[in-house]
């Protein structure tokens, strides 16, 4: 501001007092002095030139001397008329008396020389009447920035330099009659480009940046076009993020920038020189050479910070080796937090916050603990709240554009419980159409029979933002061999590594609990009937596990009773992940088949407090028409699935008769044989 003020000041006052008369009349004074001495000069040559018999003429070319005759030139005729003595003689004068007049010459261009100083001291001495004034009154208020008082320096030195270009005012140009590139106007190199301004900021700035194309981090050299040519100057230069964040802190996301390699690369060159240079892309890659200005390089102080998943860094910590030198601190933030009172008062503020800035409708108690079971929800995990604040505050939206369709005043849990559900509907069309395919027996699932082999899993489709869960028939037979437990797609290679490993889990338990005093030999097949996508996980082992042991004790499984939860080599139920989806997928199916009132689910007993069900499942448990049955070994599903005990093993190595493992280990002794 100070700087235009200054210049403004200047635009006016120059041109001022050089239209002053005082000035006017020093100027007068000084070109009346000089033509003084030049007449002089011009005058005294003259004469000697009469006495010497020439006149002195003036041409275009200069002054020239002519031969007289009676004070009057002498014609070529006249002069042709000479003897040669004549000639001669008036040569020798001619010669003489023109280096009487190269001296004239002499003192007439220093005369002009003594007058042109004058001129320029009266013009600088004019200039730096007004200029100093103005400039010391700046002086005095930037007294302690040397930097500041160095630059109006070298203002009042350009300002005594380029007089001539203040004389007239602006609007006393002369117009052209075509329009040409402008020239630089005298005061224009006087602006002062402000890249930031951080007068009213307190702190130190963060700055996010979202789009970080190298242009928007390093700041850019704009151009503007005029007849076909791009011309610029400092005033188009503009500064990028690195400069806004100067002094404080960078935040982009990690992802972000690396889709642009130029600009990952520069600003790891910037962090480690610790400087900002504005270069044009193309000169700084070699692409091609224009003429342009260079900024010089500004001191850089920045804390950088990238966001990103573990993924991402992990694959930068090992393929970039500058990486781990510049990114030392590294922290790893949380999308839960754990649930507590006070963590629940801090949700219910936060909630009532976000209502405030977005002024929309606030929620009563029934739609802020709808909204917190809704968090629970999506950690599935009854001891933790979601930190997934997106999620949340998307529904929160929606309830109250339903609550305003219901003329409320607050957002009840009704209208949250709407936004929920209108959400999955929206989302869930390929899940109906599973169910829908399933019901009508074309993605075959049993649920109410008794089956030998046979046992329904529970897988989880993901489709994007929305999961369910989807029930499989597993199918097991077994037959003599030496093959073991094969997987049939593995085998079709439509299986991942976890699925494989859990297969071999299933051999290593056969050996644990039936190979203690006998060698085993079979061929067990299984099989997901009706998968013919990829196969990954170990959540349907122990499923896989109940089948293999009906399979082989000849004893059939009830089909109303879904399974899922991983096995280890002892046989303990180890949790698994989307219990909840799980159960309300397989209860979908069998409302839609019919309840009986026989049907349920195994889980792992570790899985209990992640369970977050629909009220309707709820319901139906409560009323008996629907079970839920946690687990922590085998032998409690055997019980379960199959309606008897799986027995322990005696002293003797052998199982108790009647009970399923006595059958299966009666059956590897046969296969064995």
């Amino acid at each position: 501001k100070d700087m235009a003020e200054l210049v403004r000041s200047l635009q006016n006052r120059i041109p001022e007092v050089f239209d002053s008369d005082d000035y006017h009349n020093q100027e007068k004074e000084l070109k009346q002095e000089f033509e003084a001495k030049r007449r002089k000069i011009v005058q005294e040559l003259s004469d000697e030139a009469k006495s010497e018999g020439f006149i002195l003429q003036f041409s275009q070319v200069g002054m020239v001397i002519v031969p007289a005759k009676d004070d009057e030139p002498m014609s070529q005729e006249e002069i042709a008329q000479l003897s040669e003595e004549e000639r001669k003689e008036l040569k020798e004068r001619s010669e003489k008396f023109h280096k009487k007049m190269s001296e004239a010459i002499k003192e007439i261009r220093k005369a002009e020389n003594e007058y042109k100083e004058k001129q320029t001291k009266l013009d600088n001495d004019t200039a730096l009447y007004v200029v100093g004034h103005l400039i010391e009154s700046y002086k005095e208020k930037y007294k302690d920035e040397e930097q500041v008082l160095a630059y109006l320096d070298s203002v009042q030195e350009d300002v005594l330099e380029n007089i001539e270009d203040f004389k007239k005012k602006q609007d006393q140009q002369q117009a052209l009659p075509i329009p040409l590139p402008p020239k630089e106007s005298a005061f224009r190199r006087y602006d002062v480009n402000v890249l930031i301004d951080n007068s009213e900021r307190e702190g130190a700035p963060v700055i996010i940046e979202s789009n970080p194309v190298y242009p928007n981090l390093f700041g850019s050299i704009e151009r503007q076009a005029w007849f076909g040519a791009l011309v610029t100057d400092f005033t188009m230069i503009k500064a990028g993020a690195l400069h806004r964040a100067n002094g404080g802190y960078l935040v982009i996301k990690a992802l972000d920038l690396l889709k642009w390699y130029l600009s990952w690369e520069a600003l790891k060159r910037a962090i480690k020189n610790k400087e900002i240079k504005i270069e044009d892309l193309g000169e700084l890659y070699g692409l091609f050479s224009t003429r342009t200005i260079q900024p010089e390089p500004i001191p850089l102080d920045v804390k950088l910070v990238l966001t990103g998943d573990h993924y991402l860094y992990q694959l930068l910590y090992i393929y970039d080796d500058q990486f781990p030198k510049m990114f030392k601190v590294k922290a790893h933030l949380d999308d839960q937090i754990t649930r507590d009172e006070g963590m629940i008062l801090q949700c219910a503020s936060c909630i009532a916050k976000f209502c405030e800035e977005e002024k929309i409708r606030h929620l009563d108690k029934t739609g802020v603990a709808r909204i917190l079971e809704h968090s629970i929800e999506l950690t599935e995990d009854w001891e933790k709240l979601t930190l997934k604040l997106g999620q949340i505050s998307d529904v929160i939206k929606e309830a109250n554009y339903w609550a305003g369709q219901d003329n409320a005043e607050f957002i009840t849990a009704e209208h949250v419980e709407k936004a929920i559900n209108k959400k999955i509907y929206r989302a869930n069309l390929i899940e109906e159409r599973v169910k829908e395919l399933v019901t009508r027996d074309i993605f075959w699932v049993e649920t109410d029979k008794y089956i030998v082999g046979q046992v329904n899993g529970i897988s989880i489709l993901m489709l994007g933002d929305h999961e369910f869960g989807k029930p499989n028939r597993i199918t097991v037979t077994v037959a003599v061999g030496k093959e073991g437990v094969v997987a049939i797609d593995r085998e079709s290679k439509l299986s991942g590594n976890i699925y494989n490993k859990a297969i071999l889990i299933l051999s290593s338990f056969l050996k644990e609990r039936f190979a203690h005093n006998k060698p085993i030999s079979l061929t067990a097949s299984i099989c997901f009937e009706q998968s013919y996508s990829k196969v990954e996980g170990d959540s349907a082992s122990s499923a896989e596990l109940f089948a293999l042991l009906s399979a082989l004790a000849n004893v059939p499984i009830y089909q109303g009773i879904a399974v899922t939860g991983s096995v280890s080599q002892k046989g303990e139920i180890q949790p698994v992940g989307g219990v909840t989806r799980k159960i309300e997928g397989f209860f979908d199916i069998c409302k839609n088949k019919g309840l009986t009132g026989k049907q349920g689910v195994i889980i792992p007993e570790k899985n209990v407090k992640n369970l977050m069900l629909r009220k309707e499942v709820i319901e139906a448990a409560k009323d008996g028409k629907f079970h839920i049955y946690p687990i922590k070994t085998v032998e409690e599903g055997v019980e379960i699935l199959m309606g008897m005990e799986a027995g322990k093993l005696q002293e003797d190595g052998t199982y108790p008769e009647n009970t399923l493992f006595a059958k299966v280990d009666a059956r590897l002794r046969e296969l064995t044989e």
